[in-house]
């Protein structure tokens, strides 16, 4: 009963001297945080590259055996990209499908849904801008590799032939200004 008493005596004995004579409470070490500086607002771009970028450390932490960044290589790019194929929503027919090489199947067939090449193209570009930005060197980055580049080029031309379509590199085409000065030197038709 004691204990009550002296434990109640003392709440009330700091309660009244932290009040100040018109009866608010003083908090003389807590004061308010100075305002941080606003972070700016990163683009879709750098959003979508941040996010890429702590799914492939989640990769390389959850490889087995565990992964570091500056053992990574070329090949276990590769075994990323294949591990992303299992999440794609791009239908790319076996060149056993009835549909081989036809842009629009009239029926659904059982072929595997994989990785567009548009999106693993792009996902390589982030990665590689990622890693350079992390610190890492131009000329070891995994992410620029010639494997890299070849298996890229093998996923375009075998997506192509599974929807029987060409990708042909685009033409650099003349500026239209550079048109208009070739075209306002040469003499009217008369």
């Amino acid at each position: 009963m004691l204990a009550m008493e002296a434990a109640s005596s003392a709440v009330t004995s700091y309660t009244s001297a932290s009040t100040t004579s018109d009866n608010h409470l003083h908090y003389p070490l807590l004061l308010p945080a100075p305002p941080s500086p606003p972070t700016p607002a990163l683009s879709r771009y750098e959003s979508q590259k941040r996010r890429d970028w702590n799914t492939f450390g989640q990769y390389l932490k959850n490889h087995r055996p565990p992964l570091t960044l500056s053992r990574c290589s070329g090949a276990h790019i590769l075994e990323f990209l294949r591990y992303l194929d299992q999440f794609g929503k791009t239908k790319v027919h076996t060149s056993s499908c009835p549909f081989f090489g036809h842009p629009q199947p009239p029926a659904p067939c059982p072929c595997p849904l994989r990785q567009a090449w548009g999106s693993l193209d792009a996902l390589i570009g982030r990665l590689r801008a990622a890693f350079e930005e992390n610190g890492g060197q131009p000329e070891t980055n995994p992410f620029g590799t010639r494997a890299v580049r070849l298996y890229l080029r093998e996923v375009r031309e075998s997506q192509a032939k599974a929807r029987g379509i060409a990708y042909e590199k685009k033409k650099r085409k003349k500026s239209a200004m550079a048109s208009l000065k070739i075209n306002h030197h040469q003499p009217m038709p008369s």
